[in-house]
């Protein structure tokens, strides 16, 4: 039961619901709580049944199957080629939350639910994943309204040993191994990590990191086991912290300026060493490829630097091979969502003066770690650390999480890299999925995949549907009955809710984090409209809401408490529920019971959005603004497009158009379809959505695809760019960087001097000669790619999709000069046009842009357009 598995595989979780149904349900299915207040007959009685022991046997040979055989990511490492092309033999992935399940309730919404789905698809797919993270004593707060609807927040505290966690600890090791682990050197292991601690057989891990004024903090490390994936926990609540440290780990999200910075110092600086130790002690293979899930975790990256400088190498050189093997994934279009740092608390923390050693990171330069996270670009504040900058900056591959959200972090990020179209800024994406075991009804799971569901009969698909609305409703009214006594209400007062909803009535859902950008309160905008959608006679909806807004999110709490008052008006409330403490658990039900999932946020703040995949995945719809994940897989069969009013400056007027539209798209195409029956009482025309819905959705939105896309397009490469630096004893780690020590020296003297064109007159097919004179000062022709960039012109005169063409030196002009040409063919019709431009070229860079340095002409001189026929 301390293998995770069980939370998203229906034996086992019968199996255990099979030993006490009622105390399963009482426990909100958790195995160990329902276990550990189990009277000791009853286990008695389960040791001497032979039914049960078979069962158990089986579902244990299941799962050592499961962790031992072969699966995807084994048979894509057998066919990969050795050497540099082969699979990195292990990932460590960090994240500050995981979303597993709700009886470890260490994650606050989309993030760490997109964390959990990610790990444990790594694990069914068999992707060699180590995961970090922290483990929060008081979690993600547990959300109660008060009687007028104002949200109040509690923390419980969770004690580890009620958790499905065991403490990582060390094993028996020879006396003559105590001293120093094997394969260590000058106290240190290879790679210039710190050894594990001496210690005793089963003596709790440890790690240490350096804060300011010269205190350090203990941290033990929790593992939990996601299948075949070990995730780890670090722990503050140790007996070498003093009390004020023990609170690092207190909450998820919690606490003031500093108190955030010593958790991302913990679970990125003190993540490596417990992955370190981790592999010391398991014989797990040592991550070749380091994910940052999120700024929160980019220390990571200082921790791995210095590792390296404490091997022999710079920080330069030392950057470079960090740089090679590491990933960062940015999941905020939203520059309020990333964590910005007052430089003068970084300068404490990192400075020579705050610790006898040297400050958090012994060794690290103070300005080269301050320049990190500088934002150097126009409009960026001096005086801030940048998480999400350093996290660029110290990862040679960055992603965002939909095709709309990559762009969109272009245009955010595009100052990292002056002299660039917004297009070539080195950030790409790879869009999220979602975990179907997790997340799919079994009604619809037990027909097989989205294309067998969708091939199901017609009277099959609409049963099921009625079922699973029909089982939210249900637990609709349990819940809103239980938030109603919290909020003070009698027994007496609350018959109504018996009359809550109901199964034949189509049910929209809207649950998410509350902050103002997703617009809670659209649907509001017009409430008498709203109204008459909810009490149409002919074709009501329903509609059952959810979320919570950030404790220090005053905003968010009044939506919720406008949302709240009218949810509690008498003429409504049995057609539109705001459902309190919004989890994993609440999430199952919705997503599997509602018909149509709404999502109206501003455009294009959602980075990527998952609900509505899980949504579609249970034979759902998608009623949504054209952002995220929408934007890209809407095809106009398989949901609504919620029209938006872009370019509108008044946030109201904006409001106003869009609440409309939505408004119209319901009651004049949403409801109609859902109503229109056939004589057998089954709305063909939805069916029909639905099932469209699975076969172009299904495929895409699994997080089983995304796994493999990080595989193919991220981790491999990285794997393979680290394992070429490291190469010779590091030396192409420190030739590359003293090559870029030299170019960022010598570019300010490369200058294009002329640029000539010869060719017939621009037509269709045409051939364009150019020839470009350049001063390269104490470069060579062998450090500079110089490139031709054409394509068609926009309205505004700029390339649009623009092509690129390299020129070859050819020698021939008088030195100090060096000339380049080639040809063009212009094949494109219309208005074109073309410039040129010189690059730093290394076989080692992994973009045009990677340096951020380029020389253009001083003038357009000798360059022309015009218009191809």
């Amino acid at each position: 039961m301390l293998n995770l598995r069980w939370s998203w595989h229906p034996p086992t979780v019968e199996l255990f619901e099979s030993i006490d149904p009622a105390g399963w349900a009482a426990s909100g299915g958790d195995p160990v709580t329902m276990l550990s207040s189990m009277r000791p007959g009853k286990l008695a009685e389960l040791a001497a049944n032979q039914d049960f022991l078979r069962r158990l046997d089986a579902a244990v040979a299941d799962l050592r199957r499961y962790t031992d055989e072969p699966r995807w990511y084994q048979s894509a490492a057998a066919d990969a080629s050795t050497g540099t092309g082969a699979l990195p033999a292990a990932i460590a992935y960090f994240s500050p939350e995981y979303g597993i399940t709700a009886v470890l309730p260490q994650y606050s919404g989309g993030l760490g639910i997109l964390a959990g789905d990610h790990l444990k698809s790594a694990s069914d797919l068999g992707v060699p994943i180590i995961a970090v993270g922290l483990l929060y004593r008081h979690g993600y707060f547990t959300q109660s309204l008060s009687a007028d609807g104002w949200q109040a927040e509690r923390y419980p505290a969770d004690d580890p040993n009620g958790l499905p966690l065991n403490l990582l600890r060390h094993p028996a090791r020879p006396m003559a191994e105590s001293a120093m682990v094997s394969g260590a050197q000058d106290g240190h292991l290879p790679g210039g990590r710190p050894p594990v601690p001496p210690a005793e057989a089963g003596d709790p891990v440890k790690v240490t990191v350096n804060f300011a004024e010269g205190k350090v903090l203990t941290a033990q490390v929790w593992l939990a086991q996601v299948g075949r994936v070990p995730l780890l926990m670090l722990d503050s609540y140790v007996e070498e912290n003093e009390p004020a440290q023990h609170e690092v780990t207190d909450r998820l999200y919690g606490g003031g300026t500093e108190h955030r910075l010593r958790q991302e110092l913990l679970l990125g600086v003190g993540g490596v060493r417990a992955v370190r130790a981790f592999c010391e002690i398991t014989g797990h293979p040592e991550p070749e490829v380091f994910h940052t899930n999120e700024g929160h975790a980019g220390f990571l990256g200082l921790e791995r630097v210095r590792e390296y400088m404490t091997g022999g190498l710079s920080f330069d050189e030392a950057l470079e091979l960090a740089r090679a093997g590491t990933v960062f994934t940015t999941h905020t279009p939203v520059p309020a969502g990333i964590d910005r740092f007052p430089r003068e608390l970084i300068e404490r923390y990192f400075s020579a003066r705050a610790s006898g050693d040297g400050g958090a990171e012994a060794g690290l330069p103070l300005d080269r770690v301050l320049a990190l996270g500088a934002e150097t670009y126009p409009g960026g504040d001096p005086h801030v650390f940048n998480m999400a900058v350093m996290g660029m900056r110290i990862a040679q591959r960055v992603n965002g999480v939909s095709v709309l959200h990559g762009a969109v972090s272009r245009e955010m990020f595009a100052g990292l890299w002056p002299g660039f179209d917004t297009a070539e800024v080195p950030i790409g994406s790879i869009t999220n999925g979602v975990h179907a075991p997790t997340w799919v009804a079994h009604e619809v799971s037990d027909l097989g995949d989205s294309a067998a569901a969708a091939a199901a009969d017609a009277a099959r698909l609409w049963e099921i549907r009625r079922q699973l609305r029909a089982r939210l409703v249900t637990e609709t009214r349990r819940r809103l009955r239980d938030s109603w006594r919290q909020r003070g209400a009698s027994g007496a007062e609350l018959t109504w809710i018996d009359d809550v909803l109901d199964e034949n009535v189509l049910t929209i859902g809207f649950a998410r984090r509350v902050p103002s950008y997703k617009r809670l309160t659209l649907m509001l905008n017009d409430p008498q409209r709203l109204a008459g959608l909810l009490l149409d006679p002919d074709r009501p909806i329903q509609i059952v809401i959810a979320g919570k807004a950030h404790p220090a999110d005053e905003g968010g709490k009044r939506l919720i408490q406008q949302m709240v008052r009218f949810a509690d008006s008498e003429a409504v409330r049995r057609r539109i529920v705001f459902l309190p403490d919004y989890d994993m658990a609440m999430a199952r039900f919705l997503v599997q019971g509602c018909d149509v999932w709404l999502n109206n946020p501003l455009r294009p703040l959602e980075a990527c959005g998952t609900s509505g995949m899980k949504v579609a995945l249970n034979g759902g719809l998608n009623l949504s603004v054209r952002d995220g994940w929408w934007d890209e897989w809407y095809d106009g069969g398989n949901g609504w497009e919620i029209p938006t009013a872009d370019g509108v400056e008044d946030a109201t007027r904006r409001d106003e158009l869009e609440a409309s539209a939505l408004y119209e798209l319901i009651g004049k195409s949403v409801a109609p379809l859902f109503y229109d029956e056939g004589a057998d009482a089954i709305p063909h025309g939805w069916v029909e959505m639905v099932r469209h819905g699975l076969r172009s959705l299904g495929p895409l939105v699994q997080a089983d695809r995304m796994v493999r896309d990080y595989v193919t397009t991220l981790y491999a490469p990285a794997a393979q760019s680290s394992r070429a630096l490291a190469a010779a004893d590091r030396d192409a780690a420190r030739d590359l960087a003293a090559w870029k020590a030299r170019v960022r020296q010598a570019w300010s003297g490369v200058r294009i001097e002329h640029v000539e064109a010869d060719g017939s007159e621009p037509s269709l097919g045409a051939v364009l000669d150019v020839r470009v004179t350049t001063s390269l000062g104490d470069l060579a022709a062998n450090d500079v790619r110089v490139e031709v960039v054409y394509g068609r012109l926009g309205d505004d005169d700029e390339l649009v999709d623009p092509s690129y063409v390299t020129l070859a030196a050819d020698h021939s002009a008088p030195p100090p000069h060096t000339r380049f040409s080639g040809s063009v063919e212009l094949g494109q019709p219309g208005p074109f046009g073309y410039t040129v431009r010189v690059l730093p070229s290394h076989p080692l860079l992994t973009s045009r842009a990677d340096l951020g340095l380029a020389a253009y002409p001083d003038a357009p001189a000798g360059m022309s357009s015009g218009d191809l026929r």
